[in-house]
């Protein structure tokens, strides 16, 4: 793991390889109110990238085969006739296969039989193979569950492997407070309260809890805000909230509404709007206008998340809907979330498999990692029939503690949500192909406009920021054949002491030193070279290209960190903006040549240009948020001019600090003693022109 990263809210749901650094999620944007902060993670909106494909190898030869049986003969006449799981190992120890059997003896015998008809895929494996390890478990639904943990833990090649597998967050209603708060969460479900999911998106859930807002009126604030305030929000003043916190509405008035959200989520939608309907007449009929008006807003949020949703089964209580779709050697799996009635969401998945698998093959391995680390529902509704269905429905069914059903429906409405996740499994996998085509275009343009030796396969791009030398901070963005990959960013807190403020080149040494070193010399369980491929998805851990902001001093100075450390097979260019800064007339350097300009209309340019604009969006954010760290720490007395009595001043007409962040220089020249150059300048100091 890379020691400089600070901001790694994935860690826990990437399965990062074990050869690789972790990779940090990029800090787009703080933490918001609504999100529980100890298990807050990074947007998962993302569309998952497609896999490599798997191409088949040539014939294989007599002698490898042979080798492979022996040792898998070897296993057989150790191995037990009880269930149990089973692992085929290459000559460096790497795992090929995880394999269940009811009767793993049997299973064994059948990959050792010499002349026996077996695909070409597991012709290779067993060509491969030079040892086998043995698991044994007391029943097949216990060897179930553990081939699944393994197959995410180890992800052989040539099991089918669940990619992209976040955890879902959650909407929780809190319970250890008397006014209960409304927000996101992800992890592990241990604060007391109410747990209504999963979604299948951060998007989703943010959307929700906005509506939630506007017709339940519950807070979002953290406790510590919620206590320290004297006077309502903002969003009291927008009607999100009904003000709790100075006893705008009293105890049992909160409560109410803390349990009409209950039952909304809990799937009594048609109760709750009645409810809020007769209210809204009462209202009405005793001429309060006011009260109604608020009643009929609370009911238009409401059919607002209804109408978000989409499609909403009549009959379905609760049941997760796959669909599998196949083209072009590549699987796409499209999952909907049913819970309370109400539709939570959906999400596009792209498994790695090789193309010789079919579909029902790709979707049973997919279901028994996909639960590995999630609840299941009391339904499953699958677009296809898979051989183990009653085994995966009993396995579950153990770990739930209640009884799963795993179904595929043939009429009726449960059939007509199959259908429908089906078609959005073949559009996403469409799109997908679609935008990869245009993606692999650039990346083949790329290379010929840059002469280099083949089309880039990792690019990986630097920036770094800082405000007179403070806070400063370096970043990396990484992009490939399928766009950006996020996972893969990283961020450096700059260390050194003995730098001059400023100095961009001392910077972006220490990043690159920090960066390059760990990859020249690994750990000897970390061993990486050039061009290697990473466990995680094939995707190498050395950049093809290396990208800077800036412009020949910049290249030289990483040319020279470049051959300090030995590097020769990775190619280097900057980006210096135009006159101006105007995009579209930038000037690249590459070593050695010329400089090199585009067309302002060329498609490599603009690609450049986004590549560029990530970096700088990735490492703006990273520097604003341990900016804003160090002015919650060190409060109001750092701002030239502004003394005790303006400090209490601020604090008093707008409660916190973060209000005082977010105010316009226009409500800060309302505040008593604060003049408008004074206003000014607490604007400026919170909203600084990073260089």
């Amino acid at each position: 793991m890379i020691p400089d990263s600070t901001d790694n809210p994935d860690d826990a749901r990437a399965r990062k390889s074990p050869r690789g650094p972790t990779p940090d999620a990029p800090p787009e944007r703080l933490t918001p109110p609504d999100v529980d902060p100890a298990t807050a993670g990074g947007d998962d909106e993302d569309d998952a990238r497609l896999p490599d494909i798997l191409e088949e190898s040539g014939a294989v030869g007599e002698v490898p085969l042979a080798t492979g049986h022996e040792a898998i003969e070897r296993a057989v006449r150790l191995a037990p006739t009880s269930p149990g799981v089973y692992r085929m190992l290459a000559a460096n120890s790497d795992v090929l296969y995880v394999g269940k059997a009811k009767n793993v003896k049997k299973r064994l015998s059948n990959y050792a039989r010499i002349g026996a008809p077996q695909p070409a895929r597991i012709l290779r494996m067993i060509a491969a193979t030079v040892s086998v390890e043995i698991v044994s478990t007391t029943t097949e639904t216990e060897a179930l569950l553990l081939e699944a943990n393994l197959i995410k833990q180890l992800r052989p090649r040539f099991n089918v492997q669940l990619r992209d597998d976040k955890s879902f967050p959650y909407i929780l209603i809190t319970g250890d407070h008397w006014a209960p708060q409304i927000l996101k969460h992800r992890g592990a479900q241990t604060r007391p309260g109410r747990y209504f999911g999963p979604f299948a998106s951060a998007g989703a859930v943010n959307r929700t809890i906005t509506a939630l807002q506007r017709a339940f009126l519950i807070r979002s604030c953290t406790d510590s805000f919620f206590e320290s305030r004297s006077r309502p929000c903002l969003l009291y003043q927008i009607r999100r909230c009904a003000g709790p916190c100075t006893r705008e509405i009293d105890f049992p008035g909160y409560t109410t509404l803390v349990r009409e959200a209950t039952d909304f989520l809990s799937g009594k939608s048609q109760a709750v709007k009645q409810e809020l309907a007769g209210e809204m007449e009462k209202a009405s009929g005793e001429l309060e206008f006011e009260s109604a008006a608020l009643y009929r807003d609370r009911l238009a949020a409401l059919s607002a998340i209804q109408s978000q949703q989409g499609i909403n089964p009549r009959t379905v209580e609760e049941a997760d809907v796959f669909a599998i779709h196949q083209d072009g050697g590549f699987s796409c799996v499209e999952v909907f979330f049913f819970r309370t009635g109400q539709n939570w969401g959906n999400r596009a998945y792209f498994p790695r498999a090789e193309k010789t698998f079919t579909p029902e093959e790709v979707l049973g391995s997919f279901l028994a990692q996909f639960y590995d680390d999630k609840p299941p529902p009391k339904s499953i509704l699958l677009s296809h029939e898979i051989e183990e269905s009653e085994l995966l429905a009993n396995a579950l069914s153990i770990k739930a503690g209640h009884k799963i059903e795993v179904s595929t429906p043939k009429r009726g409405e449960k059939k007509e949500l199959v259908t429908h996740a089906l078609t959005n499994a073949r559009e996403a996998l469409g799109r997908k192909l679609a935008d990869t085509a245009t993606q692999s275009r650039l990346l083949d343009a790329m290379a010929t406009t840059l002469s280099l030796p083949h089309p880039p396969k990792r690019i990986e791009v630097y920036d770094n920021s800082h405000i007179q030398g403070t806070n400063a901070v370096g970043a990396m963005i990484v992009a490939g054949p399928d766009g950006f990959v996020k996972n893969q960013y990283r961020k450096f807190n700059i260390k050194s002491e003995g730098l001059t403020p400023g100095d961009d080149y001392g910077m972006m040494r220490e990043v690159l030193e920090r960066r390059f070193k760990r990859l020249v010399n690994p750990p000897e369980d970390n061993a990486a070279k050039p061009n290697d491929k990473a466990k995680d998805d094939d995707f190498p851990q050395w950049p093809d290209l290396v990208v800077i902001d800036g412009g020949r001093g910049q290249l030289n100075a990483v040319r020279e960190i470049f051959t300090n450390l030995g590097l020769t097979q990775v190619s280097l260019m900057s980006v210096a903006k135009g006159p101006d800064r105007d995009a579209g007339r930038e000037t690249l350097f590459m070593p050695e040549r010329e400089a090199i300009k585009l067309e302002p209309r060329d498609p490599v340019l603009y690609f450049i240009q986004r590549l560029r604009d990530e970096a700088h969006r990735f490492v703006i954010g990273s520097h604003r948020k341990l900016r804003k760290k160090d002015i919650r720490e060190a409060g109001l007395q750092e701002i030239p001019g502004i003394g005790p009595s303006r400090k209490r001043a601020l604090l008093h007409h707008f409660g916190t600090l973060k209000e005082i962040e977010r105010a316009s220089i226009a409500d800060l020249g309302k505040v008593p003693g604060v003049s408008a150059e004074s206003a000014r300048r607490i604007f400026e100091y919170f909203h600084p022109q990073p260089g």
